[in-house]
């Protein structure tokens, strides 16, 4: 890794020489076939054997696997075992790394954990152990990142987000940008240094040429966040509309069971109700809301009140309406007044219970979609327009770079409000020194992404969400 702003090369080389070893369950606890039990640090191989009775750790190859069992400190067995060693720099965490697999189940998997804890090894704080891989120059801090994105996501498409990152594609081009950045500033303090001889850029138009391809680079690569948000944390979808309109059938209707309780009673629904469901790869947050009326009702009125507030955060509104009552003028007014409110989140108008729908065509009403969610009818059609809807506009291909993260986003408009900085700098022309330290404070932005620069308070923000064992 490069230097780091905590400490220099050797002072955290020798920091992470000397670091303690540690340990955590790393499977999920409860009842199961297998769990494991992660050990990394200084001399891990020679502490778990000190509770291993087989083959003697100490003198067997890195990842070779060995039968045998972990014995406390009165000799008495804890659990049959198969023990993985990994040597040091050829681990997760560049460490001496011991895995030891034993047998599913909360009593047992602790014991195990306690037997390491009991021979000198220290508890694992959140995200420790990547943590360590990143030190260890193991990962990037961005591949570190979607470690945890990859264990928490909850769509194929964020699946497909974060492995994108942990393969290193988003770091590929933080570092393209950042070797742009070093040429543009290496003309500028060339300049600088034989400033009393009166030298000036050999070439100034191919550094405006260069810092203007760069904004470009970083602006296509900005736009791709509002689809990475979608993808990573979920469209948040508003079902909305007046009561008995039908939004907690359909809301039951697409995740297949039933969530929200429906009754023929208007009001039934007196708190926003969320849901997950995925759709081609995509998750969506369905909301359920209280149906939109003047109510004197304290509880419902507070759900209408809720109602709106997940309109005003809603990534995609879906406003229903029962065709098997006539629409009145005051509902037409709501719709127009959404539809208007909603400003750029997408808007869908679909009709309801079309399988009792009056026989009325109103042309002034233009639906997106007419369904029946109680029979079934166009429920496909409204799956696959609620997906186009939530990206349109949206920069997104199954193989395209999507940054997600918006601590990479915010950095990546840091640096470039710098590249803009610098631009103008040149159009107006200023020193080099002014250029120098627009152009150095945007490869310190682009550095805190890779963790080529960071801080501890960077690192104990993005580690702290890792789960334990991780």
């Amino acid at each position: 890794m490069n230097n780091k702003e905590t400490a220099s090369g050797e002072e955290k080389s020798q920091e992470i020489n000397e670091r303690e070893p540690i340990a955590a369950i790393a499977t999920p606890v409860g009842e199961g076939g297998i769990a494991v039990i992660r050990v990394s640090g200084e001399n891990a191989v020679a502490i778990v054997n000190d509770a291993f009775t087989g083959k003697d750790l100490r003198q067997q190859e890195s990842h070779t696997v060995h039968f045998g069992n972990i014995v406390d400190k009165d000799e008495k067995m804890v659990d049959e075992v198969l023990v993985t060693v990994f040597r040091s720099p050829r681990s997760y965490t560049g460490e001496e790394t011991v895995e030891i697999s034993c047998h599913g189940g909360v009593l047992v998997t602790q014991a195990v954990l306690e037997t390491m804890l009991t021979l000198g090894v220290r508890s694992a704080e959140p995200g420790e152990f990547t943590q360590r891989a990143f030190l260890n120059g193991k990962l990037e801090l961005s591949q570190a990142e979607a470690v945890a994105d990859l264990i928490h996501a909850k769509s194929k498409k964020a699946l497909d987000a974060a492995h994108q990152q942990l393969e290193g594609r988003l770091g590929e081009h933080i570092k393209q940008f950042r070797q742009q950045i070093i040429d543009a500033t290496a003309m500028v303090e060339l300049e600088l240094d034989f400033v009393e001889e009166d030298v000036e850029f050999a070439d100034k138009k191919q550094l405006q040429e260069l810092l203007e391809e760069l904004d470009e680079e970083i602006d296509e690569l900005l736009a791709t966040y509002e689809t990475g948000r979608l993808v990573k944390h979920g469209v948040r979808t508003v079902f909305i509309g007046l009561p008995n309109a039908g939004k907690s059938t359909l809301l039951n209707t697409l995740v297949g069971k039933d969530r929200a309780i429906v009754t023929e009673i208007a009001g039934t629904t007196r708190d926003t109700i969320d849901v997950d469901w995925s759709y081609d790869g995509l998750r969506f947050k369905l909301t359920d809301t209280a149906g939109l009326r003047d109510t004197t009702d304290v509880v419902e009125a507070e759900g209408v009140k809720r109602s709106q507030q997940a309109f005003e955060k809603a990534d995609l509104v879906v406003y229903l309406k029962d065709l098997s009552s006539e629409i009145t003028i005051e509902e037409r007014e709501e719709i127009a007044k959404l539809q208007k409110n909603a400003g750029e989140t997408p808007f869908i108008l679909i009709g309801t219970k079309k399988d009792i729908a009056l026989d009325i065509d109103d042309e002034r009403i233009d639906y997106d979609l007419k369904i029946s969610a109680l029979e079934g009818e166009a429920i496909d059609k409204l799956k696959k327009l609620m997906k186009r809807r939530a990206l349109e506009n949206k920069h997104y291909d199954s193989s395209s770079l999507l940054v997600t993260s918006s601590r990479h986003r915010d950095a990546l408009e840091k640096a470039q409000q710098d590249v803009q900085s610098a631009l103008q700098a040149l159009d107006r022309g200023m020193t080099g020194d002014f250029l120098s330290i627009d152009l150095r404070s945007a490869l310190k932005h682009l550095g805190t992404i890779t963790g080529e620069i960071t801080t501890e308070d960077i690192l104990d923000s993005i580690f702290s969400r890792f789960c334990i064992g991780k």
